[in-house]
């Protein structure tokens, strides 16, 4: 089982963004989050793709793209260019979900499906084998900071023996809610990547935060 940390840039200082992601670089995290967000979708409004850019420019992590947005699948190519490793779309915004994940395979970029919180895991029985990255939302998308949902642990024990049973190779991603307190808990239960916002940015040392998340690996 991996065990990634991918903090999420959606808390960072966007006033100072270039040093939160130079921070990042020294730090020990894995991966850089990224969410996308179109106001539709979800309730809010987050990054354009000129900054999206500016991050590429500066990171030597890979980029986890996450998208909140309706019709991503107008937008994949573009986040290809943008210097996406993993792109992410939601099972609730695709009517063709298995045309869009193979799309982002096809152009050299790892798939990965999101589910919001009300969404059964068993919805993903038939495409899990071709998906690279299972996204399951501890909190409602479209703002940080939010209370983890505890469902979200019986999701993550539904989505570990979805996976084994198909015997797919599907990562398991938590995003939303992670902090100190349950990190060790969702890599014990199966998780292999854990986003993590607030828990990191919004404190005073965020690499510190950053290894105290992952002394349960």
């Amino acid at each position: 089982m991996k065990k990634i940390l991918a903090p999420s840039i959606l808390s960072a200082d966007f006033a100072n963004l270039r040093c939160d992601v130079e921070m990042l670089n020294e730090s020990q995290a894995d991966w850089l989050h990224i969410d996308i967000m179109d106001g539709v979708f979800v309730p809010n409004i987050s990054f354009g793709i000129p900054v999206i850019k500016a991050i590429w420019q500066y990171t030597r992590k890979p980029m986890d793209v996450h998208l909140m947005i309706t019709q991503p699948e107008r937008y994949i190519q573009t986040f290809k260019s943008c210097g996406a490793d993993h792109l992410s779309v939601h099972y609730e915004a695709c009517v063709h979900l298995h045309r869009t994940v193979y799309a982002i395979k096809e152009i050299g970029m790892k798939a990965g499906v999101a589910l919001n919180p009300h969404t059964p895991v068993g919805l993903l029985q038939n495409i899990i084998c071709d998906v690279d990255l299972l996204v399951l939302m501890g909190v409602n998308p479209g703002f940080g900071g939010q209370k983890f949902i505890e469902h979200t642990y019986q999701k993550l024990q539904e989505a570990k023996d979805l996976i084994e049973e198909k015997d797919a190779p599907t990562l398991i991603e938590i995003d939303g809610g992670v902090d100190r307190n349950n990190a060790s808990i969702l890599f014990e239960k199966g998780a292999d990547v854990l986003v993590a916002g607030t828990s990191v940015f919004s404190t005073a040392d965020p690499k510190r935060a950053i290894r105290e998340i992952k002394k349960g690996l």
